[in-house]
Order: C-alpha cells, then sequence, then structure tokens
C-alpha cells in the first residue's frame, strides 16, 4: 500500500525569555530543549552533564522485605530461582540477578519459561517442578505482577515468592512475600518508568549494600561491584522500549560506557557477530543490532540460549552462542515477513476490520505475531492484533498506536481471556480458541468508542526549522549531548524548507533506499530515505525535507548525512511541479 501522509506538527517557537536564560548554548540546542519540556536552567545544566537524583533503591515499595527473605536464604544456603522473561529484558534482568546472587554465595539458578510450551509469565507447572527440584524461593524479573492465581499456587507449595516487575499492574496485587514493582500503589519510590531490568537493578543494589554492610570489616565482600551490571542495564533498558528520560537516562549512559568495555566474552563477541564496533555501541546499535538477536532466541527457540551467551566466561562457547544468535535472527526476520504478508491479505480481505485491525491464523508462529504486528501497525496506523490460533487455545499480540491504551483496552474484555498483560503500545494474551469470535466483536466495539473521533494519522513533530547551511559537523557535535536518544527522548527532528534536488536515485538492493543530493545555495548535502525507494516519484525541483542529522562513514571518509523522515513539495515550487502522491498535512505552527 502506498505510504501513509503524517501530520507535519512544527515546535512552538522557544519564547525569547527562554532563550536569554541560556544564551551560551546554541539555539537549536536550545529550542530541542525547550521542546523536551526543560525551562529551568538547573534543569537544562543537570540533562546535559548526565547529572541525576540518585534514589534510594530502599524507597521501593517491598524491597526491604525481598532483601530480608534474600539474605536468609543466602546464609543458610536456601536454593533460589531467578524467574525471568523471554525477552531481552527479561533475560538481560535474569542474567543480572543471578550473578548478584551467586557473588553473595546464593544456591541460585536461572528459570525462563520457554514461549510456546509455557507461554509469558509464572505458571504452575514450573512451580510445582521448582519446588519438587528443592527451591525455597523464586524471584521473579520483568514478569508476575498478574499472577495472582499463580502466587496463591507457590503459597500453596510453601513456596515463598519474590515479585519484581514494571508492566501496570491489575485490579489485584498477588499475595506474594513482596511485590517491587513501581507502579504499584503505595510506593514512593518516584519513577514508575524501569524496565524490568531496572527494577531487577536496584534489587540487585539493595542486596549488595545489605551483604557488605554485614560483611566483617577485614572480608572481601561479595566480590561485584554495582557499575559492574550496568552493561545489562542498559542492554535492556533501551531494548524494551522504556522512556530514556531521567532515570533510565542516567542507567543508560553509564550502562554504554560500561557495554564499551564490557569484560563478558558473550557480548564482545555478539556485537561482532552483529558489526558493532567496540567503543561505538550506542542506542541504535542495541535496538537495531544486538537486542533482536537476542530475542530471536525465546521467539524460535529458548530464551536460555540467550542467558546462556551473557552469562558465559568461554570465548569458544561464546563464538558459537552468537552465531546461533545471528542465524535465529535471520530466521526470525524471513518467518515475520511471511506473516506480515499473510496477515496483511486476510486484512484487506475482510471488511470487518475498521479501527483495530485483527488477522489470526492456524500456521502463524507465536514468537513472531507481535513483530508482525508491530510492522502492520506501523503500516496502517492502526491498533493490530496477529492471533496464533490453536486447537483449544490461541495466543495474540497487540501493538498500538498513542491514541489507544491496548492493555486498558484487553482490561475490558478480561472476562474473555485466560491472562494478558502489557505496556500501554504493546500486549500480549491468552484466549480459548471457541472465543476468539466474540473478541473480535467486543475489541472493534472498545475501538469504535475510543477512536472514531480521532484523526488517524502519524504524527511527525519536528524540533526545529533550519537551513541546510546550518549543518556541519560542530553543530552535530552540539545535538549529541542529547545522547543516549530513545523512546520519549528521540534523536532530533528538523526541517529544511524549499531544498533543491540535485539529484535523486534509489539505491540497495532492488532500489529500497532513496538517496538526495540537495542544496539551498550552500554545499551539498547528502541525504538518505531507508527502506523508501518508492518516494522517488514524489521527489521533485524543490522539496521540503524531514530528517535527523548524522555521519555516515565510508572508505575512511567521514560525511553528514541527512537521514529523511518525510518529504513533501516546498510551497515554491512552480505549478507544473505537482506531486503524485497524497502530500503530508501540515499542521499551523503555534
Amino acid at each position: 500500500m502506498p505510504p501513509l501522509p503524517k501530520i507535519w506538527k512544527i515546535a512552538e517557537p522557544a519564547p525569547p525569555a527562554f532563550l536569554a536564560q541560556a544564551p551560551h548554548l546554541h539555539r537549536i540546542l536550545a529550542q530541542i530543549l525547550f521542546n523536551r519540556g526543560l525551562r529551568d536552567p538547573a534543569a537544562i545544566e543537570s540533562f546535559l552533564q548526565g547529572i541525576t537524583l540518585v534514589k534510594n533503591p530502599y524507597n521501593l515499595k517491598g524491597l526491604p522485605e525481598a532483601v530480608t527473605r534474600i539474605r536468609r536464604a543466602l546464609r543458610q544456603g536456601e536454593r533460589i530461582a531467578v524467574y525471568g522473561d523471554f525477552d531481552a529484558d527479561g533475560v538481560t534482568a535474569t542474567t543480572l540477578l543471578v550473578q548478584t546472587l551467586r557473588a553473595c554465595g546464593g544456591q541460585v539458578e536461572p528459570y525462563i519459561p520457554h514461549r510456546v510450551d509455557e507461554g509469558y509469565g509464572l505458571n504452575n507447572r514450573a512451580l510445582t517442578f521448582l519446588r519438587q527440584q528443592g527451591f525455597a524461593l523464586v524471584i521473579t524479573v520483568d514478569c508476575g505482577i498478574r499472577s495472582v492465581a499463580e502466587a496463591e499456587h507457590a503459597r500453596a507449595l510453601g513456596l515463598d515468592l519474590i515479585i519484581t516487575d514494571h508492566h501496570h499492574v491489575g485490579a489485584e496485587l498477588p499475595d506474594a512475600l513482596a511485590v517491587i514493582n513501581p507502579r504499584q500503589p503505595g510506593c514512593r519510590y518516584g519513577f514508575s518508568g524501569l524496565a524490568g531490568v531496572g527494577v531487577a537493578y536496584r534489587v540487585a543494589q539493595g542486596i549488595l549494600r545489605a551483604v557488605s554492610a554485614n560483611q566483617p570489616r577485614d572480608s572481601r565482600g561479595p566480590g561485584l561491584d554495582e557499575s559492574d551490571l550496568l552493561d545489562l542495564v542498559a542492554l535492556g533498558t533501551v531494548a524494551d522500549i522504556v522512556p530514556l528520560l531521567q532515570e533510565n537516562r542516567d542507567l543508560v549512559r553509564q550502562g554504554l560506557v560500561r557495554l564499551n568495555r564490557t569484560p563478558r566474552v558473550g557480548l564482545q563477541a555478539l556485537m561482532q557477530q552483529a558489526g558493532v564496533t567496540t567503543g561505538q555501541a550506542d542506542t541504535t546499535a542495541i535496538g537495531f543490532r544486538l537486542a533482536p538477536r537476542i530475542n530471536a532466541a525465546g521467539r524460535l527457540q529458548s530464551a536460555m540460549l540467550a542467558y546462556q551467551l551473557l552469562s558465559t566466561q568461554d570465548q569458544a562457547e561464546a563464538t558459537a552462542l552468537a552465531s546461533q544468535l545471528g542465524q535465529l535472527n535471520t530466521k526470525r526476520q524471513e518467518l515475520t515477513e511471511q506473516t506480515v504478508q499473510a496477515a496483511r491479505r486476510q486484512i484487506e480481505a475482510n471488511p470487518g476490520n475498521g479501527l483495530l485491525l485483527l488477522a489470526e491464523g492456524d500456521d502463524f508462529l507465536h514468537g513472531v505475531v507481535g513483530l508482525a504486528a508491530g510492522k502492520l501497525t506501523e503500516e496502517y496506523y492502526r491498533p493490530t492484533i496477529v492471533i496464533e490460533r490453536g486447537p483449544d487455545f490461541s495466543h495474540g499480540s497487540a501493538r498500538s498506536i498513542p491514541a489507544f491504551h491496548i492493555t486498558r483496552a484487553l482490561d475490558r474484555v478480561a472476562h474473555l481471556l485466560e491472562r494478558h498483560g502489557g505496556h500501554e503500545a504493546a500486549a500480549g494474551f491468552k484466549i480459548r480458541t471457541e472465543r476468539l469470535p466474540q473478541f473480535r466483536e467486543e475489541m472493534q466495539a472498545v475501538a469504535a468508542a475510543e477512536l472514531s473521533q480521532q484523526t488517524l494519522l502519524p504524527l511527525l513533530e519536528i524540533d526545529a526549522v533550519v537551513r541546510l547551511s546550518d549543518l556541519d559537523f560542530g553543530l552535530l557535535g552540539i545535538l549529541q549531548q542529547l545522547e543516549p536518544c530513545g523512546q520519549d527522548n528521540r534523536s532530533p527532528v528538523l526541517l529544511a524548507r524549499n531544498c533543491k534536488v540535485l539529484e535523486a536515485r534509489t539505491v540497495g538492493g532492488e532500489g529500497a533506499h532513496l538517496k538526495l543530493i540537495l542544496s539551498d545555495g550552500g554545499p551539498p548535502r547528502d541525504a538518505i530515505a531507508f527502506r523508501q525507494g518508492h518516494w522517488l516519484s514524489r521527489v521533485r525541483q524543490r522539496m521540503d525535507v524531514v530528517f535527523a542529522l548524522e555521519t555516515n562513514e565510508y572508505n575512511g571518509n567521514r560525511r553528514l548525512q541527512l537521514n529523511v523522515h518525510d518529504l513533501k513539495l516546498s510551497d515554491e515550487t512552480p505549478d507544473s511541479y505537482q506531486p503524485s502522491f497524497q502530500p503530508s498535512l501540515l499542521l499551523a505552527e503555534a
């Protein structure tokens, strides 16, 4: 289908009074900081210097009780299981907490359920197995906040349960020995946006501090520093697409430093396999190269492969596991595309799909339905649910748009579901197959009630209007003060108007990408629109271009490059250059 038009929203210009507060800042940087809601000079300085108020992990509700029980298990030599999730956030959190407890002398083992055989989160069969194996304490990471029935089962088994999670809480909290989730009512931690690995890191800090405080003065202590864990925190936090603001931004900033000199042979091997140069790993490298390979293990085989990679100290094993994850990731890409194509055909053939898109198939693979839903949501800009249909039970994965909180929507049809959970933009569920028709009907009704009055077009937020001649490596360096960028702290998006197109052509396999050379009277600028080769027919003599500024290094040459997000005909374009496409919509500048 042709690309959807986007609504361009240009940020309100920063007022002169604000600019006067920070005359030392480049005007474009000052505008972007204003856009991010940073209006106070002290807040701006803290943001740019990466200074974040260090929070006390013991302010997490449930942490004191959890640490007390964990220390008892350590003293008495009880067997502890760390029960994780099969995505990158869960795997890094599992690795982090197991490493911490072993450093403290704990008898600890990881347990990550199989995506297909067991499904997401705690399950009674696994808890029974762990009890039979002699485990006395189970600590969840990145899961468990909605496992009310499973917590009751653990209690009946005589198994102590500590839940650490970051997902949205349900109507009832599990009756566990301790529940640690900054989103839960009554938690005074002060920041609810931590990833699962972020919560696990704060728990690890609590354990390490308690153990160290109670060691004799001449004791060596755990032999593990809190900072040793930050590479895992950065990896899981970026992978889980939580807001990179406040505490998360600081954790990732510190974690990237650690990641780029990590002693973990598994991470070294993974970066080499993914083509990430040591010392140059950033949030983009995590999001598009490292995390997909870690996730591929749980999607297609077992997440324990990824855990083993992050935990191994053997170079040969690390190399072999990294290669295996690379192969699984390639297969994951192929299977995802097949699912997207099949789901797209089903969606377009079904007139019942409207404000909410649904597709289901007996041959859809559980591990890739979420990825397919994400691609379809991006393509159609509609909340999308893709379901792996089974004979008795089916498993669905949903992705959504900002106007539709998908987990709350599933809450409204919870009477049809066996279990569900997630975030604003992504969720998963299990349902009896016989209930799918009713589920479709009720979810469409929920979507109609919430979205029928909405303008459902993607919003492209633009930070500042610039001239191409404003762009140089000096400005790029200034903008890099905003790093690490990610969710809710995106890379700056700029608009250059009335650009003269000196050259336009497609590049890459089958003309996948659009290559441009642009000028506004100054030096020519290279521009690239990845995976948008079909935009070639949109290009005319004069274009307005929305882009992110970056560098392109090739054969030792380093050049500025515009990474193009969208195009439209410039207002100055002569009538003879009328578009052959639906132009993007432009909101009035406030």
